[in-house]
């Protein structure tokens, strides 16, 4: 396919995620995908969950063009065309969604990219709507598995913005734009899912107050 890009990593994790988003999406509504790279996790998704409606997404225009070049193949008709969307320039071009989907996209950013995501998210999202992120995370200040280690090594080398974020500093990022940590699944390959949920005002004073 012209202009299709492939990445290895999709044909390894695309089933396991599936298998979380399905017990955490709504059943139908709008899922948004922020920086959806090549495109193939969104027609992995959308094909796997065809009640709902995909929007993928990504600031790269050879990124977009790849994504269109999957939607295209793919035939599928609850995939959206891509929007360019940078997650640190608020506000995003879509006003609101049912759900958001990041995968391995906070190490390979800087840190803004993780706040801007967190207020988009918090923006964009209903009460009770989920924000979805996989990919490798520090707990307590340490790696999870030496290979993380050298991953987030490499990723600083490439980049001094990029590296493995602290699960406790992600959290306070979301927690500032009304976004609670709700659940942690261990994935494979040392990687994460991480489950947030939007609360209300008052859910979220009660729920800082009681930490």
């Amino acid at each position: 396919m012209l202009d299709a890009l492939f990445s290895p990593a999709v044909a390894r994790n695309a089933a396991a995620i599936v298998e979380i988003l399905g017990r955490v999406v709504p059943p139908r509504g709008l899922v948004l995908e922020i920086a959806s790279g090549s495109g193939e996790h969104a027609v992995h998704f959308a094909r796997a969950m065809p009640a709902l409606d995909w929007q993928p997404s990504d600031p790269d225009e050879v990124a977009r063009r790849s994504i269109v070049a999957h939607t295209r193949a793919s035939g599928l008709s609850n995939l959206r065309a891509p929007l360019a969307i940078d997650a640190t320039r608020q506000p995003w071009p879509v006003a609101k969604v049912d759900a958001i989907v990041a995968i391995n996209m906070i190490h390979i950013a800087a840190w803004d990219a993780t706040t801007g995501l967190m207020a988009g998210a918090g923006a964009t999202l209903p009460v009770g709507g989920i924000l979805y992120l996989y990919g490798p995370f520090r707990e307590d200040g340490a790696h999870t598995a030496p290979s993380n280690a050298a991953f987030d090594d490499g990723l600083r080398t490439r980049n001094a913005s990029w590296g493995v974020r602290d699960i406790e500093a992600v959290a306070d990022a979301a927690d500032t734009h009304g976004l609670h940590l709700a659940q942690r699944v261990a994935m494979p390959a040392n990687n994460l899912s991480l489950i947030f949920r939007k609360l209300d005002r008052l859910s979220s004073n009660v729920g800082g107050a009681s930490r």
